[in-house]
Order: C-alpha cells, then structure tokens, then sequence
C-alpha cells in the first residue's frame, strides 16, 4: 500500500492568519496592530497571499478597504483551517500531557468492593478528558495483557517478585478470612483458628487466573499443618461465596470480600491474624505514556 501523500500547504499560515484579521478589521492601521506589525509588512503579506490565489482579495479606496468575492468565499476556509490547527494542537498537547486520551485499566473483580472506585473517581476528577476503559479480569490475563500491550494499567492481587518487564505498587494490604456457611459450628465463634479447618473441603479460585494468591492461601495451610482439599473451584468470589452458602466447602478469602452480603454465608477473622494480601497497580516498566504517569500518581499510599 502506497503511503498517505501530505502536501505542502500551498497558502503560508501566517499570511492565511494576516488575511482574517485584516478582514475582521477593514482597515490596515488596526490590523497591523492587532498582528503586532507595521502597516508595510502587512501590506506585502496580504500581496503574496493574493498572488498565490491569483486574485485580489480586498478593494483599497482611499480611506476604506473591502472584501472581493473571491475573499469574501476564502474567508471562512481559512477560518477553518487556523480553527482546526488550533483544536488540534491544543489536542495533542492535551495527549502529550496526559490531560486527554484513552487509558485501558484491568482489575480483578474483587478490587470493585475496595480501591477501584475511589482510584476511578480521583482520577476523573483530576483528568475529566480522559477515557477510560474498564476492563474486569483475573489477575495471570492482567500480566499478559499488560506485556501484550493491550492494556496499560492493572490492579490486581499478589503481584509476582520476578517480574523484570512490570512495575508494581501497592496499594492495599489486607486480612485474610475464614468463609463459612452460616450454619457451620466454626460459625458460631468471632474468630476461626486455621488448623480447625483442615477436614474440611475447600472452594478456591482455579490456580491458573490467579497463582499467586492460590499459593498464599495454600501455604498459609500448610503452614496450619495441613494440605487444602479442593472440593470445587470458582473463577470469581461472588460464585465462591455462594458455592459455601449451599455447603460444598469453606474458603479462604481477602477481608474486602464481607462486602458480598449473603445470609447463608459468615465470614470469620482467623488465627494466627497476621496472614495478609497485597493489591498493587501494576504498568509496563519501560512505558513512557503520559496518561499512565498521571494515574500512577492519583494511586494513594499502601492502606493497612
């Protein structure tokens, strides 16, 4: 395919811009003016334009100058052509600045329930011209969505720690909690020691959307004494939370998850309490984008 041909202007800007100020003024004196001018170079300005159109463009009689139709029918292109030159630099300095332009974010869904919409509501805040599109998946396609490239920010859980072509932020760290159908016995106390849970059968996650907090939750059985038996699995927490409530299993899960009411389903503190997770924003290191800078910024400091 052949590339796109861009001519070279055939009427010079500047003369293009002299020729509208001087037919909004009609008079040399307060154009030159308003150009910043004198009235000689104005003059030669107006004649080369009217050479390059090949007509005259203004009558001259003594003390009054007027339009001809030929400038009279150039006046509102060139009207266009400064207006559409100024839009659109003001645009690209929009984008360079990352003031304006498209931002693609991914986001675990569980992430709705805790720093997604206050991240998505400064940020529009600070940014109104910026589009952003919100796209919700599992932390493993964030990754390889962010190397692909096709998206440029990610909020996801337990980011890895060897991850050279990735930036990671935290932003959140919080508990862990035992999910518990409300009817179980373990229901009854305000806290769940770990170690109490290993007969029972466990709802998690696949391993594959999300391995790093599969791993955490594993280990934090092992660590309990025990190995999890997974008697289901369920991509989101939502789905997790309601396979406990009808009692194929228990689960673990990150604190912000309570958020999902469901009366069939108690959520419990759980001991040892130390056991947290990490939520981080996550960019291509090597990303230059203004836009991804400017969100970067609005992210606040890691929570408790």
């Amino acid at each position: 395919m052949d590339p796109v041909r861009t001519d070279r202007p055939e009427l010079p800007l500047p003369q293009l811009y002299a020729f509208t100020v001087l037919a909004e003024e009609l008079h040399f004196g307060r154009a030159a003016a308003r150009l910043g001018t004198a009235q000689p170079p104005l003059s030669q300005q107006i004649r080369r334009l009217e050479d390059k159109v090949g007509h005259a463009l203004f009558t001259r009689e003594p003390g009054r100058i007027a339009l001809t139709p030929a400038g009279r029918e150039l006046l509102p292109a060139a009207r266009r052509a400064l207006t559409g030159l100024a839009e659109g630099l003001a645009a690209s300095r929009a984008v360079g600045s990352g003031r304006a332009g498209r931002l693609r974010i991914g986001f675990a869904a569980s992430l709705a329930l805790t720093v997604l919409p206050g991240l998505l509501r400064d940020h529009r805040e600070r940014y109104p011209d910026v589009h952003l599109d919100i796209l919700e998946m599992t932390s493993a396609p964030q990754l390889t969505a962010l190397r692909e490239g096709t998206i440029d920010i990610g909020l996801l859980r337990e980011p890895p720690a060897d991850e050279a072509e990735l930036g990671f932020r935290t932003v959140l760290s919080e508990p862990f909690v035992a999910v518990l159908p409300a009817a179980h016995p373990l229901a009854a106390g305000r806290s769940v020691r770990l170690a109490d849970l290993a007969r029972e059968p466990f709802v998690l996650l696949p391993r594959p959307v999300g391995p790093a907090l599969y791993d955490r939750i594993v280990d934090l059985c092992t660590d309990a004494g025990f190995t999890p038996r997974i008697a289901q699995h369920a991509v989101e927490w939502q789905t997790v939370c309601a396979l406990v409530e009808t009692g194929l299993g228990v689960s673990l899960a990150p604190a912000s998850i309570r958020r999902i009411r469901l009366k069939g389903v108690a959520f419990r503190r759980i001991r040892p309490d130390g056991a947290r997770t990490r939520v981080a924003v996550a960019w291509r290191a090597d990303d230059r984008n203004p836009l991804v800078a400017n969100l970067l910024e609005t992210v606040g400091t890691e929570s408790p």
